[in-house]
């Protein structure tokens, strides 16, 4: 099956060789997404709430730019540097599912940049 990538206009350059999305059979699969802006810079430095919101607006961006909503993300690859920052992406997490909620993990890892307290990976269906 051939593989679209999805890219949305506001995305900025990726800091590796991969696309924002990837769409196959009608599921998308959002690479790991971090609190960059434009210029691959980390936002809201210190803030787990701020950047987990930045975050999910930018994967909110790439499942929209695919023809989907949030409420068709079915899987949530999540990573955080610090369990104590747990919390907090719970608290912005829940925002944006607020009905049924789709699968995932989180696993307590290092992130790229240092500054960078949160990366979300997704997974959604989308048609067929």
């Amino acid at each position: 099956m051939p593989m679209t990538p999805v890219i949305p206009a506001s995305s900025g350059k990726p800091i590796a060789p991969f696309s924002p999305g990837a769409m196959a059979d009608g599921v998308l699969y959002v690479s790991g997404t971090l609190p960059f802006d434009k210029d691959n810079n980390v936002v809201h430095v210190g803030d787990a709430a701020a950047q987990t919101r930045h975050v999910l607006e930018l994967i909110k961006g790439v499942v929209e730019a695919a023809g989907g909503t949030m409420a068709d993300v079915t899987m949530n690859h999540i990573f955080v540097t610090d369990w104590a920052n747990y919390g907090a992406v719970n608290a912005v997490y829940a925002e944006y599912f607020p009905g049924d909620k789709p699968a995932r993990y989180c696993i307590q890892c290092g992130l790229v940049k240092p500054d960078a307290l949160v990366e979300i990976a997704t997974v959604a269906h989308i048609g067929k």
